[in-house]
């Protein structure tokens, strides 16, 4: 049979993927009782659960962040990551399950469910990764197992490969038979599933559904092909080398049937893990790295413990590792190992050393990113991932609650953003505040709650303002005279502006029209100082933009002019000119990009058209069967919480990505709503 975990020089780390509420992390419980790293299998629902162990997950009921937990089957180690499903926290797989020698889908026979399967299935396909399905909830179906596979198959590109039958009784599937093994097992409780016969009636079903199989691994196999045409029966070993070698060559998809929160068919998926998912040196042959080398190791998750500082949850890909050793980063950043950590969810155990193929925490390498890879010595090791986090499609505007916790907060942002690279920060001089953009309102309010909870740094937050602009669109003039006297010298200036409207995205243009010295000419300059001040905010309330400023009279006196006194008098003519040349306010437009589930266009074609949004087109999304690409432009007033609704109008998979497109005139209602909330 393949080669086992331990002999293949490291144990093997699995990742655990699946559409949201699929049951990852309860499988991830029975994987720990059964493998005894736990006495009893929490329950998520309890918040007793080793995974979802932090408070923001407890509080939500949902995996915000991945899990790890090492366990030991068989004298074999494995390590399980459990990752998020919801589409708002999904990005956390992307630098994890490239890593991973495989990972399972968790998923079950829900129609709903299918887009978000086959977007976690599409993921792991692009990345290459070998890939288990474990069909969970085998216990509450109502689909015969191959109507079951038929409707999963849209989801994956790949031919799922059917591996066990379910044994129904009175409609209740309570076993399987393994067509592999030929061998049937009855469910039990929490426990191994016992070995039975065939039961009668189900032998020439059984045939079939082996028969089925075999023919698929025959694709790739003319010798086990031959065997079939001539009706003999291949040898069990040759049959398990060809299921482990078609699915490291990502010909198949080995499909598993179960009950996490029964722990049923926990045990045979663990054996199939064992003995067919890729070993260590095969996934470093699928990362392009070389066996021979200075030890390496790639990080998957950037955590900041509190007290306890930074923790980096890495794999070792080749030799180990040491607390104390120096280490250099993929982008040149030097750091010294400060610990070694196992780790088992929230639990932490301190070890010597981290040897090939173990994911461990490392503490304190600063300067050193999720994504980043690392190597002992000091010469820089080639970046194995190159994954960039994904356009933030939700934002929020962050207000301190104490003054006293300006400082912390930039602080605080930073360590969160390094924890998660999708969390984007940005600060608006313009618009007076720091905004925070991520993949959705759950995701962005959990953040702030880590805020809160890890940094002790409290937080208000409000839609984020929008970039309104005004312009003009009549000629006017006006004369401005700044006259002040105060004693001794006094001030004044004097001027004389015209104002026209620019074609739109002109911006703002100064022109000087002085003849005769009316105007000296080192005073011009504050004369165009002043009315740049000047169109910052106009009668609207907010910046004027496209419009020409021309110079084309004024007086000064010898002893109290001033560039000052010019710059006011350039302020008040703006004041007086701008007021009678027909403002009109400016709203940004995007260009956005939507990306729907096709059954789900109409809904999505509303979403635009009721926030003032013009449709441009749709087509098909490129490879994409069954998915629609909805082009259109928004107000970017509109876009606020798009994201939220699309979600649910798409079972939670539609995204869009937007850029800026132009800016277009606001009147009516929407305008005075706007401009009464600016005074």
């Amino acid at each position: 049979m393949a080669t086992s975990g331990r002999e293949a020089g490291g144990p093997r780390c699995i990742a655990i993927v699946g559409p949201f509420q699929s049951g990852k992390t309860t499988l991830l419980e029975a994987i720990l009782e059964r493998t005894g790293t736990i006495g009893r299998a929490g329950r998520v629902t309890n918040g007793d659960s080793v995974g979802d162990s932090s408070a923001e997950a407890r509080s939500h009921g949902m995996s915000i962040e991945p899990n790890v937990a090492s366990v030991s089957f068989l004298d074999d180690g494995m390590t399980f990551v459990d990752c998020p499903g919801s589409m708002e926290f999904i990005h956390e797989m992307r630098n994890i399950a490239p890593v991973c020698d495989a990972a399972i889908v968790v998923c079950e026979a829900d129609e709903r469910k299918i887009p978000a399967l086959e977007v976690v299935l599409r993921e792991l396909e692009e990345a290459e990764i070998p890939r288990f399905v474990f069909i969970n909830k085998i216990d509450t179906a109502t689909r015969r197992v191959r109507e079951t596979l038929a409707l999963l198959q849209v989801a994956s590109r790949t031919p799922l490969l059917l591996r066990q039958i379910p044994i129904w009784k009175d409609g209740i599937a309570v076993g399987f038979i393994d067509l592999a093994l030929e061998r049937a097992f009855i469910y039990r409780e929490h426990a191994a599933s016992e070995i039975v016969d065939i039961p009668d009636g189900e032998s020439l079903r059984e045939r079939e559904a082996r028969f089925a199989m075999l023919e698929r691994l025959a694709d790739y196999d003319d010798a086990l092909m031959e065997d079939l045409i001539s009706e003999i029966d291949p040898p069990r070993d040759r049959i398990f080398e060809d299921l482990a070698r078609e699915l490291k060559d990502q010909h198949v998809v080995p499909v598993f049937i179960g009950s996490a929160e029964r722990g049923n068919g926990v045990t045979r998926l663990l054996k199939a893990l064992r003995h067919e998912a890729p070993t260590l040196a095969e996934t470093r042959a699928r990362l392009g790295v070389s066996e021979d080398g200075a030890p390496l190791a790639q990080i998957m998750k950037t955590l900041h413990m509190g007290q306890g500082g930074k923790l980096s949850v890495g794999r070792v890909l080749r030799g180990g590792f040491h607390e104390g050793d120096t280490v250099v980063g993929s982008r040149g950043a030097e750091a010294r190992i400060g610990s070694l950590l196992a780790l088992t969810g929230a639990s932490t155990a301190r070890i010597p050393e981290a040897k090939a193929g173990e994911t461990v925490g490392f503490g304190r390498l600063e300067g050193l990113a999720t994504g980043d890879c690392f190597a002992a010595g000091k010469t820089r090791p080639e970046a194995i991932l190159s994954n960039a986090p994904p356009e933030p499609v939700y934002a929020l505007s962050l207000r301190i609650k104490d003054r006293k916790d300006d400082v912390r907060l930039s602080g605080a942002l930073a360590k969160i953003s390094e924890e998660d690279p999708s969390l984007i920060v940005e600060t608006s001089p313009e618009l007076g505040e720091i905004r925070l953009l991520g993949q959705g309102e759950m995701h962005l309010r959990v953040a702030v709650e880590r805020l809160q909870s890890r940094f002790q740094v409290g937080v208000e937050t409000s839609k984020p303002r929008v970039g309104y602009c005004e312009t003009i669109r009549a000629p006017a003039s006006a004369r401005g005279r700044h006259r002040k006297q105060t004693g001794g010298h006094g001030q004044f200036g004097d001027v004389m502006i015209e104002i026209r409207p620019l074609p739109r995205g002109e911006g703002f243009a100064f022109i000087d029209r002085i003849s005769g010295g009316v105007v000296p000419r080192q005073y011009i300059p504050s004369v165009e100082t002043g009315a740049r001040d000047a169109v910052k905010c106009g009668p609207l309330g907010f910046p004027v933009v496209d419009l020409a400023v021309t110079l084309t009279d004024g007086s000064y006196h010898t002893v109290d002019s001033s560039d000052a006194a010019f710059q006011a008098a350039a302020k008040l003519a703006l004041a007086e000119a701008l007021p009678k040349a027909k403002p009109v306010l400016l709203e940004p437009v995007l260009a956005v990009e939507i990306t729907i589930p096709t059954d789900a266009l109409s809904r999505a074609t509303g979403l635009v058209t009721s926030r003032r949004g013009q449709i441009l087109g749709y087509d098909s999304r490129p490879g994409w069967a069954g998915w629609d690409v909805l082009s259109a432009t928004i107000p970017e007033g509109e876009i606020g919480d798009l994201i939220v609704e699309l979600r649910s109008a798409t079972a939670g998979v539609g995204t869009f990505s937007t850029r800026f497109d132009h800016m277009a005139e606001l009147s009516g209602k929407p305008a005075e709503a706007v401009t009464q909330k600016a005074h």
